[in-house]
């Protein structure tokens, strides 16, 4: 990412609507509906098959798995974005930024954890201002550390809606939880699509420089 394309990206303040971006997820969800709720469904099953027959292993496993499912995610919602072709397969395009990805979540929650340590209170900051941390390493071209700090820096403008935006999605996937479980497996797949609506909106017009713009092709 060039200087003039950051200088770009704080140039206007990050507003935002909450319920437009959350309806906005919807409509990339309603888009495939079916690949999203499998993904999910298969995410779930990763993580109960490691959980319950590789314990010891499980954390590790969650690690290595967990960034490049999510990014799978933002990338999809992409391609919906730009009415390019979505199969299941794209959900998995993620493991082809697995290194930047998991060592931008690892040390993402390895800061988190130590904020929460440190009064709890830095902890909730970071867990909010690193939300854009996996989605600039796909599209910003810049390593880990500027990925977190791109996140934090334009988060930390308007810090307290996105809180307010943490919150709704929250209160939404509780709601899915008691939903008999089942209903996680849409408002997943909804809160991680509004969330790359989100970043989109924010930052469409400095990442649109073509030699930056990361893709996957197919």
């Amino acid at each position: 990412m060039t200087p003039s394309q950051i200088q770009k990206l704080f140039q206007h303040y990050p507003e935002f609507s909450i319920q437009e971006s959350i309806q906005k997820g919807w409509e990339y969800f309603k888009a495939q509906p079916l690949n999203s709720i499998a993904f999910t469904l298969l995410m779930f099953t990763i993580q109960g098959v490691s959980g319950f027959y590789l314990d010891n292993f499980s954390l590790l496993i969650s690690i290595v798995i967990s960034p490049p499912l999510t990014g799978g995610f933002f990338l999809v919602a992409n391609r919906i974005s730009r009415s390019v072709e979505v199969q299941f397969s794209s959900y998995f395009d993620g493991f082809s930024y697995w290194g930047i990805l998991i060592v931008t979540s690892l040390v993402s929650g390895i800061l988190t954890f130590f904020g929460i340590l440190a009064l709890i209170l830095p902890g909730i900051y970071l867990a909010v201002a690193f939300m854009f941390a996996i989605p600039f390493a796909l599209y910003s071209g810049t390593d880990f550390w500027t990925s977190l700090e791109l996140s934090r820096k334009l988060i930390t403008m308007n810090w307290w809606k996105f809180f307010g935006f943490v919150i709704v999605l929250l209160v939404f996937n509780i709601l899915g939880f008691l939903c008999f479980f089942v209903g996680l497996l849409i408002t997943i797949p909804v809160s991680y699509f509004s969330i790359y609506a989100v970043f989109e909106e924010l930052t469409g017009e400095a990442l649109a420089e073509p030699e930056v713009v990361r893709e996957i092709e197919g």
